[in-house]
């Protein structure tokens, strides 16, 4: 929708504020590099009333949301905010900082955002405020502008266009008065159903923190870390190299014992029962006391420890049996419970867990004791906190019952009340940390079980009396072998000092020298962005890379096509960064993505800024030449300090973001030296990185300049894409793709072969200057979809005329421009053909079906170009066929099509007219486009 659309929209409803769009910037962004959601907001008359005007506002606002008040803002000191407010600000403003402290107070730590005014548009405003995970973002935008309106007087209130924040987001219904706790509620319930677990929020941070990328793949905890071909994935503490079989053996509790006793390490005996009988039998064999366990359980369910009695093994085998259809009857060693964390053979931490249990008081009861316990803001759901909630249940029962206590019994001071006797985290117990003071042995028989079994990451169950002395002479060792082991107990421990896990984790995926991102070149400009991105893609398969790589003709990882649409927004560039098979990506950026949800990475190798040309103009906020040059230097503004971008010194705006650009600035350029603009020049003396032409014959030279030489690459007419060196525009291309490459390192002598052999073959190049002389007349088959792109191909058929009889164009715009551009694209074929048949666009979008062809025949005979020269024909594959049937021996026919598969093969197809067949279809053409 363009913006005039939008400002219609906004004066029709009845609301005082109106949601326009909603937008969630994953990457590198117009407004920044963290991740933040966007809402378009239109005040309305709202506008006329900053915060200082409303009565109450200010004051209602920070009784419900006090933490307002440490907001430092604009200001950078806490109650910068509050003199906002009293000062007076807009509302959009104030929506933005309700959404940061509501997740704040959901227990989600963010405190950055942004409030734009929409240039030219007053009441429009752009609100940015920082996420981790989208859903909850979106959901505190829309509680937020809930609240904030709520607050509002009565004849001011209401929002328009709500759902379009709230779409596919579970939230609280408006009310009045806002209920903050429910909301906080919501965002809470929603930031625990989405948010990375302890261990592999761990793993993320630790990949971070050392500049490793991280996508998350499921809404669980599925990740993978790195690009292309040097990506783990892991979900937990399972990682891409855990063996499947390694996983399986330790679930079964029975098969793992047997390997690690016939390894020679210290197991417990146990037996496997299917039966109350054959457990009651097997714990007569073992002896009182005894445990019982699912044969495949984990995180602790289903285990009973120290049964005494056939009585207790009786519920203790039913406890079992809820988790499993086989139950394991072991002996009881008495001891402390130790977790042991191996990865990579290597010992990293000891935890020792200390049973969920309360310390009287002599007043409070056993059930207010564990209200007051779980009371502890440590303490939380599952596995969100550093310690889990103690739950009441039969286990909590029958340990109460077995010292004689109820819930109700009242401990005296001082005494320990053991509500279970297993001290999982998961269950409520806590953990101290004793990594210092393991035994050498009996880390030793930990190392050796990790590896008996196969884990890369384990988690040993080990029971001794104290971990400090060897088991050997104290008795004790292992009781279970865990794949999948928590970090919770290592990272923030109860007591003792934390443990960084995750840090021999990416240790051992990611040694140390070993690379987690291929290189990223990405590229945009408003025309020649998907040629260059295939000259750039030959030149690195000619030095011997698997590249992948996204035009908008589709998805490739080499020849292979993998999605056929078009593929220049982050969507498909994370396909490509997600394909293990890739050791180079080459991304054709458009502004359109950037707009919608910024770059698909955080930062690129090498980024390449063509050129800045009317196009796209009053769409997205986007009016000026200046805006689109704001939008596309985020590509370049991406670039690592260690990578390289690529200015046109030719075009002022884009030579312009070399204030902004990351990395070495590269520049190429089409004019000769004694016309090269002032910042070229003083680049190329300094001994910076440059490429430019030399006037000369089949299009000059292309010359190389480094560290203050100058290094002659090709003759531009050797590159066949250039027509022999008439295609200028294919020059320039090729000199882009040159620069990226050489920056990168790529020898000259791969990078002038691969250019020597790059055509403008539909196979190589499909779209962009495909030439076919199959009919008796040429045809040329190009994506100018606009002025710019037009005027390029012009000074193609222009260099071509003299060897041809007359031109004949189809000439379309898309239907999202500007009329003043559709006029301009007739103007501009009027200078370049002999005959003009005007086409539209199949989805025309928004246009009324004629209207495109209507503002292109105004702008042709504006121009003087003759009517009866002139044909507007609505169809693509119509308009088409007239062209070729209108075209005689010795005629150049140029198409420039939307569907360009669709219109090669039309093409290729097509079977000339006889006699006066083509006068006929001319007219009916004619006829039928106009009606």
């Amino acid at each position: 929708m363009t913006m005039p659309q939008m400002a219609q929209r906004s004066t029709t409803v009845s609301g005082c504020m109106r949601v326009i769009e909603t937008g969630v910037y994953r990457g590198p962004h117009v407004y920044g590099d963290l991740p933040m959601i966007r809402i378009m907001l239109d005040l309305g008359p709202l506008e006329l009333h900053p915060t200082n005007t409303l009565p109450d506002f200010n004051q209602r606002l920070l009784t419900l949301l006090p933490g307002l008040a440490q907001h430092g803002c604009s200001y950078g000191r806490p109650g910068g905010f509050v003199h906002r407010l009293e000062d007076g600000t807009w509302l959009g403003h104030v929506v933005e900082h309700v959404a940061i402290e509501l997740q704040s107070l959901a227990g989600v730590c963010v405190t950055r955002g942004k409030t734009r005014s929409v240039k030219g548009f007053p009441g429009y405003y752009n609100i940015l405020f920082h996420y981790h995970d989208e859903r909850v973002g979106l959901l505190a935008g829309r509680l937020a502008l809930q609240l904030v309106n709520s607050l509002l007087p009565q004849m001011l209130r209401g929002i328009e266009g709500l759902g379009v924040v709230g779409k596919g987001i579970d939230g609280p219904a408006l009310a009045e008065p806002f209920d903050l706790n429910a909301a906080v509620e919501a965002l809470r319930r929603l930031h625990e159903r989405t948010a990375l677990g302890p261990t592999t929020r761990a793993l993320v941070q630790e990949a971070e923190r050392r500049g490793i990328p991280v996508l998350r793949l499921d809404d669980n905890s599925l990740v993978q870390l790195g690009y292309g071909k040097y990506q783990q994935r892991l979900r937990a503490s399972i990682t891409g190299r855990t063996s499947n079989i390694a996983v399986e053996t330790a679930s079964d509790k029975d098969l793992t014992k047997k390997l690690l006793d016939e390894a020679g390490l210290p197991v417990p005996r146990g037996i496997v029962t299917r039966t109350l009988e054959e457990a009651l039998e097997a714990a007569q064999r073992l002896g009182f006391p005894v445990v019982t366990k699912p044969l495949d359980g984990n995180h602790g369910r289903g285990v009973s420890l120290g049964l005494m009695t056939p009585e207790q093994l009786a519920w203790g085998f039913e406890q079992a049996r809820r988790h499993g259809r086989q139950v394991i009857v072991e002996q009881y060693w008495q001891g402390r419970d130790y977790r042991i964390l191996v990865v990579n053979g290597e010992v990293v931490a000891v935890a020792e867990r200390v049973p969920a249990q309360v310390v009287g008081n002599g007043v409070h009861s056993i059930r207010e004791l564990i209200d007051i316990v779980n009371a502890d803001p440590r303490r939380g759901e599952g596995h969100e906190k550093v310690m889990t909630r103690i739950k009441v249940d039969d286990h909590v029962l029958d340990m109460l019952g077995r010292a004689g206590l109820t819930l109700d019994s009242v401990p005296a001071s001082g005494i320990c009340v053991r509500l279970r006797s297993t001290g999982n985290l998961s269950t409520g117990g806590t953990a101290i940390d004793r990594t210092d003071v393991i035994h050498p042995d009996n880390a030793s028989i930990a190392q050796r079980a990790a590896q008996t079994i196969g884990l890369d990451v384990a988690g040993i169950d080990f029971v001794a009396p104290d971990i400090a002395f060897s088991v050997h002479e104290t008795g004790g060792g292992i009781i279970e072998v865990n794949a999948a082991p928590g970090f919770r107990m290592h990272l923030e421990p109860s007591e003792g000092p934390a443990r960084n896990v995750a840090r021999p984790v990416l240790d051992m995926l990611f040694p140390r020298g070993t690379p987690s991102r291929v290189p990223i070149f990405a590229i945009t400009g408003t025309n020649g962005k998907s040629t260059t991105a295939r000259m750039l893609t030959h030149i690195l398969r000619k030095s011997g890379l698997v590249v992948g790589y996204t035009t908008t003709s589709g998805v490739y990882v080499n020849d292979e096509r993998i999605g056929k649409w078009d593929a220049s927004g982050p969507a498909s560039a994370r396909m490509i960064l997600r394909d293990p098979r890739v050791e180079a990506a080459v991304l054709e950026t458009a502004r359109g993505g950037i707009l919608r949800e910024g770059l698909a990475f955080d930062s690129c190798d090498v980024g390449a800024a063509l050129n800045v040309q009317a196009d796209h103009l009053g769409l997205k906020g986007v009016e000026t030449l200046d805006d689109l040059a704001w939008v596309k230097s985020v590509v370049v503004e991406a670039v690592r300090r260690s990578g390289f971008s690529i200015l046109n010194a030719d075009d002022e705006l884009t030579a312009a973001m070399a204030r902004r650009a990351g990395g070495r600035i590269v520049y190429f350029s089409l004019k000769g030296r004694a016309d090269w603009p002032a910042p070229l020049r003083e680049h190329i003396l300094a001994g910076g990185l440059a490429v430019t032409r030399e006037p000369g014959a089949h299009g000059g030279d292309i010359i190389l300049h480094e560290d203050g030489e100058r290094l002659p690459l090709m003759n531009a007419g050797d590159i066949p894409a250039t027509l022999g060196g008439a295609a200028e525009f294919n020059i320039q291309n090729a000199m882009a793709a040159a620069a990226m490459a050489f920056a990168h390192g790529v020898p000259m002598l791969v990078i002038r072969a691969a250019l020597a052999s790059f055509t403008t073959s539909f196979q190589q190049n499909p779209g962009r200057l495909n030439v076919y002389d199959g009919h008796g007349f040429r045809v040329i088959l190009d994506y100018a979809h606009n002025p710019a792109g037009l005027c390029a191909l012009g000074g193609v058929v222009r260099r071509l005329r003299p060897g041809y009889g007359q031109s004949i164009g189809m000439v379309n715009i898309p239907g999202d421009r500007r009329d003043e551009d559709m006029r301009e694209m007739g103007a501009i074929a009027a200078g370049i053909f002999d005959v003009i048949v005007f086409r539209e666009d199949p989805a025309r979008r928004g246009r009324q079906p004629g209207e495109i062809v209507k503002y292109l025949r105004e702008g042709a005979l504006a121009a003087g170009f003759p009517a009866e020269r002139i044909h507007c024909v609505l169809e693509e594959d119509d308009a088409a066929n007239l062209c070729l049937t209108l075209a005689r021996p010795g005629d150049l026919v140029v198409l420039t099509p939307t569907d360009v598969e669709a219109m090669w093969r039309q093409m290729l197809a097509f079977r000339p007219a006889t006699g006066g067949e083509a006068e006929i279809l001319a007219a009916q053409a004619q006829a039928a486009g106009m009606a």
